[in-house]
């Protein structure tokens, strides 16, 4: 049978990829169906019908996965950001396990290596710091705050979010109150008028020391010693009213000008026994407890005995490799975005740390002329955008002979990829670990301890087993 557009059908739902859909079989095409769990039975209304597979919505749960669990968000299903909510944290462990084996067997050929399961969040839910609300002018008049819909810029009005602290909805229903007292407009994309674009929040552990930034069109804010009473007044916890200023005609969220209205330039948060400071271009994990996991996962596979040069790639604001210090002779970090890299250099002195330094460079130059300095790192921690690595930076990196190289990624399959480019150049993936830092979401981090082979073809003497874990052979 030929699926058409509008067609209802009965499905299984066997999978789920890792954008969130559901995926069953019907007639051998497959179709995709967002918000459905594996074991789900299902009748399924076709949407969209391309050449190999189609998509669908589900018209009536026949039979539900007894993974299936009550959402308990109100605006779960027009929001995009949760795509795991309507399932068991533990289906959803699960389902991200599976991800990291599969991208690593296939894409990465690693048939064999300490695959650990995966480590999930200590919080699932309000564990997030940081927050970005786009704002646009609602139909009545006043201002939509929320969240963009799924695939698109569609503003889901409302500012509460079960992965955010609740102060934070407090705070921006607060700010939509003000700017209709005082009128203040909008930022319009299409017309490019208007001048609020977003509310940006972050916040140290348990919500203890708040920044509030405004993204702006302008460089002012109309009564801006009105909002700072008014702000400051009712949340004691706000120790920062900054604005950012973004002229430009862009989808970017933030500009590059800071302006402090009130209090602090940064707020403080304790991470690993370390105190940093974070600015509002600064990058710091949003999920602060799970990024201790993170972090003590790749100390441990750095394997670190007190005498390691460590190269830190990527390193942004220094918190990993200012973890780190205390238990290496030298700690050198690379970042290109100089507000990061002024944010390390301030948290090494903040931390009494005199043994880290940190270049501001692309991280593939950067390790070259480290490499003609005749610095050769023992240990190369790199954490990597969305992308990965550039193959340029892997020869680097390769050419310096470091013992191990511990990787970071947010995206299993660059990470993957990554790995069998290492293994041309004879590094290979010896211990993986799936980290779920952000529960609910598709997102799943993995780090990877890549160690070097000797001449003889053999493996270096880094373990392959360590108390706890269990040498898993992936299925083929």
């Amino acid at each position: 049978m030929e699926l058409q557009k509008n067609d209802v059908v009965t499905l299984s739902i066997a999978d789920i990829t890792n954008d969130g859909n559901g995926v069953g079989r019907f007639d051998g095409i497959a179709v995709f169906v967002p918000g459905t769990a594996v074991g789900d039975v299902l009748r399924v209304r076709i949407v969209k019908v391309c050449k190999n597979y189609c998509y669908g919505i589900v018209e009536e749960i026949l039979s539900p996965s007894p993974d299936r669990t009550e959402p308990h968000c109100p605006v779960y299903r027009q929001c995009g950001g949760c795509s795991l909510r309507h399932i068991s944290y533990e289906a959803e462990l699960a389902i991200k396990q599976g991800w990291v084996y599969e991208n690593m067997r296939r894409i990465g050929k690693v048939e064999q290596a300490v695959f650990a399961p995966i480590l999930p969040s200590p919080k699932e839910e309000g564990y997030r710091n940081k927050a970005q609300y786009p704002v646009a002018a609602g139909e009545d008049g006043g201002l939509k705050i929320g969240f963009f819909a799924r695939r698109s810029h569609r503003i889901v009005d409302g500012g509460a979010c079960a992965l955010q602290p609740p102060v934070f909805a407090e705070i921006v229903e607060t700010i939509r109150q003000l700017c209709q007292l005082y009128h203040i407009p909008a930022y319009d994309e299409a017309s490019g008028k208007g001048l609020l674009r977003h509310i940006y929040l972050r916040s140290s552990q348990n919500a203890e020391k708040i920044m509030v930034c405004l993204v702006l069109k302008g460089p002012q804010l109309p009564h801006a010693q009105a909002f700072v009473e008014a702000l400051t007044g009712k949340f004691p916890q706000i120790r920062s009213i900054v604005i950012n200023i973004n002229p430009r005609s862009t989808n970017v969220i933030l500009g590059r000008e800071c302006r402090t209205l009130w209090g602090e330039d940064t707020i403080q948060d304790t991470l690993c026994g370390m105190e940093f400071s974070i600015s509002p271009l600064s990058f710091y994990q949003v999920n602060r407890e799970g990024a201790q996991v993170l972090y003590e996962t790749a100390r441990d596979f750095a394997g670190l005995q007190g005498t390691e040069v460590l190269l830190d790639l990527y390193c942004g604001a220094g918190t990993i490799g200012l973890s780190m210090a205390p238990y290496v002779k030298e700690v050198i970090g690379v970042e290109i975005i100089p507000d990061a890299v002024e944010d390390a250099r301030k948290n090494a002195r903040k931390n009494g740390i005199s043994n880290a330094r940190f270049l501001c460079a692309d991280a593939a130059e950067a390790a070259r002329t480290l490499r003609e300095e005749g610095i050769v790192p023992d240990v190369v921690i790199i954490d990597p955008p969305r992308k990965g690595c550039s193959s340029g930076l892997i020869d680097t990196i390769c050419a310096m002979h470091p013992q191990r190289v511990v990787m970071v990624s947010c995206n299993s399959a660059t990470a993957a990829r990554d790995c069998a480019l290492f293994e041309q150049q004879g590094y290979q993936a010896m211990r993986v670990q799936p980290v779920d830092m952000f529960p609910r979401t598709t997102h799943v981090e993995t780090v990877v301890l890549l160690g070097r082979k000797e001449a003889d073809g053999e493996e270096s003497s880094l373990p392959h087993e360590t108390a706890g874990e269990t040498v898993v052979h992936l299925p083929r």
